[in-house]
C-alpha cells in the first residue's frame, strides 16, 4: 500500500512540484497551500507523514505542528525552512517535529528523510552494525565523554545525558547500551517531547482494551518493549507532572501498571535519559520533580556542542559525505580548503544534525569531486564575511578612538604653544589660533591648561 504524504506550502510552484515528485516515487501525495486547510485535511483523513513549510500566511509552521501533534501525536512532521531559520528549526524539533529540511528543497533529500521517518520504530540494529556506523572524534572533550561511557556501561546505573539539540545524545545512549551486558536485548528510544500529555501513560506503560475511548486493543508500552534491554527517554524534561510520578514509581519499584489495569507487571530495563535543558535548574524552578531528578541522575554525562569540538568537524563531515554518496549515488570525495575553513568558522547551532543536513545538501548539489563554498547555504558562506565586517567595524572604532585621543593631545599642545607664544595673553593667543576668546577659554578649561603667568 502506498504511503500517504501531505505537503503544506503556500508557494504553489514548490508545493505542486513536491507532490508530483512524490507521486512519481510511488507515494500517495496530496498538497495544500494553507496551514489551516492542512490541519483540516489531517483531521478528516489518514496520512503517514506531513511536510510543512515554516513560513505560512495566517498560521505558521509552529502552530500547524502544535495543532497536528495535539490531534495525531504519532504522525511524523518534517518542517521545510529557510536556512537562516535553523535556530527555529531546532526549537521545532524540541516541540515534536521529526526533522527539518532547508529550502530550496532537493527532492532526493526529501525522499531520504521521508523514508527515514517511516522506518519501523523497533530497533533492528546490532552491536556490530552500530560500531560500524558510530564515530566519536578525537577532541579532548569527546574523549572524556567516551571514558565515562566505558566506565558506566557495564553497570545498571541510570544515566542522564545533557547536551544541546542535535549534539548526539541518542548515539551516546546507544554506545552505553551496546557496551553493556544488555547489548543483545532491545534498545528502545522515546522522544518524550513528541508524546502528548493524555497519551504519555499509555505510550510508556501500555493499556488494556477499553481503558479509554479509542483503546480498541491491548497495547504494550515502551517499558515492556525494552524488556531486558535499555529504555532511552529523550527530552525527559518535557514529561508532564503526573507522568513524572508514574515514572518515579517504575524506577523505584521496578514495576508498572497498564492504563486501565491494576495488575502489577515487573520490568527489567536500564533507564537512560537525555535533556537539552538543565534539569537541575528545572527542579529549582519547580518544573521538574526533585526526587525523580535524583533517580535519573545516577551518572551524568555532559555532551559538548559541535562548536567546542572543532577538531572533530571534518571527521564527521567525511563520515556524512560517505553516507550521502551511498544514499544519492554520488561520488564526492571531500571538502575543499575554502569550504573547510567556513566549516570551522561556523557556530553549528543545530550541531551534528545540522552538519549532516548541510552535507546531504552539498553532496546533492555538487558536480565536482570536492564540496566547494558555492554549494553551501548562504548562512555558512556569509558567516565568515559577516565576522570580517564586524572585525573591520570594531577595528575602525578602535582606530577612531585612538585618532580622537591623538587629536585631543595634539590640540592641547597647539593651544599651549600659542599661549606661550602670546606670553599667556589670551586675546593674542586666540588671534594666533584664529578662534574667538570664548572658544579659547572653553578649551583651556577642557584640557586643564595651567596659566603660569
Amino acid at each position: 500500500m502506498k504511503k500517504k504524504v501531505l505537503v503544506i506550502d503556500d508557494d504553489t510552484f514548490m508545493c505542486d512540484l513536491l507532490v508530483n515528485h512524490l507521486q512519481q516515487k510511488e507515494f500517495d501525495a496530496k498538497g495544500t497551500y494553507s496551514g489551516k486547510t492542512g490541519i483540516k485535511m489531517v483531521e478528516k483523513n489518514h496520512f503517514d507523514i506531513v511536510l510543512c513549510d515554516f513560513r505560512l500566511p495566517g498560521t505558521d509552521g509552529y502552530e500547524v505542528l502544535q495543532t497536528i501533534k495535539s490531534k495525531k501525536p504519532l504522525l511524523p512532521i518534517i518542517i521545510m525552512t529557510a536556512y537562516a531559520e535553523v535556530k527555529m528549526a531546532v526549537k521545532l524539533i524540541k516541540s515534536g517535529a521529526f526533522d527539518y529540511v532547508t529550502k530550496p528543497v532537493q527532492p532526493e533529500e526529501i525522499i531520504k528523510l521521508i523514508n527515514k521517518a517511516l522506518e519501523p520504530k523497533q530497533e533492528r540494529e546490532t552491536s556490530t552494525t552500530f560500531r560500524e556506523n558510530f564515530i566519536t572524534g578525537n577532541s579532548h572533550s569527546i574523549q572524556k565523554v567516551m571514558q565515562h561511557v566505558k566506565v558506566v556501561a557495564p553497570t545498571d546505573l541510570t544515566v542522564l545525558i545533557e547536551g544541546e539539540t542535535g549534539s548526539g545524545k541518542e548515539y551516546i545512549a546507544k554506545a552505553i547500551h551496546y557496551a553493556s551486558k544488555r547489548k543483545d536485548k532491545p534498545f528502545v528510544a522515546v522522544d518524550c517531547g513528541a508524546i502528548p500529555r493524555e497519551l504519555a501513560n499509555s505510550e510508556l506503560f501500555g493499556h488494556i482494551k477499553g481503558a479509554f475511548t479509542g483503546a480498541i486493543n491491548d497495547k504494550i508500552g515502551y517499558f515492556e518493549q525494552a524488556k531486558g534491554g535499555t529504555l532511552f527517554l529523550d527530552e525527559v524534561g518535557n514529561l508532564p507532572y503526573e507522568n513524572q510520578v508514574k515514572l518515579l514509581r517504575a524506577l523505584q519499584e521496578r514495576v508498572i501498571n497498564k492504563v486501565g489495569d491494576n495488575k502489577v507487571i515487573k520490568v527489567d530495563v536500564r533507564i537512560i535519559t537525555a535533556s537539552n535543558d538543565d534539569l537541575g535548574k528545572m527542579v529549582e524552578a519547580n518544573n521538574f520533580r526533585e526526587d525523580l531528578f535524583h533517580r535519573l541522575n545516577g551518572f551524568k554525562i555532559s555532551l559538548p556542542p559541535l562548536r567546542d569540538r572543532g577538531e572533530d568537524i571534518m571527521e564527521f563531515a567525511r563520515f556524512f559525505i560517505d553516507k550521502a554518496n551511498v544514499a544519492f549515488n554520488k561520488s564526492v570525495k571531500g571538502v575543499d580548503e575554502e569550504a573547510e575553513k567556513l566549516f570551522y568558522e561556523y557556530s553549528w547551532h543545530g550541531n551534528l544534525r545540522e552538519l549532516e543536513n548541510v552535507i546531504n545538501r552539498a553532496v546533492l548539489l555538487s558536480n565536482e569531486e570536492l564540496i566547494v563554498p558555492k554549494v553551501l547555504p548562504d548562512e555558512i558562506r556569509l558567516n565568515s564575511l559577516n565576522k570580517e565586517t564586524n572585525r573591520f567595524k570594531s577595528s575602525n572604532r578602535e582606530e577612531f578612538t585612538q585618532l580622537k585621543e591623538a587629536t585631543l593631545v595634539t590640540e592641547k599642545e597647539v593651544i599651549t604653544n600659542a599661549l606661550i607664544e602670546a606670553n599667556y595673553n589670551k586675546s593674542k593667543a586666540a588671534k594666533i589660533l584664529n578662534i574667538d576668546r570664548k572658544t579659547l577659554y572653553n578649551k583651556i578649561k577642557q584640557y586643564g591648561i595651567e596659566i603660569t603667568k
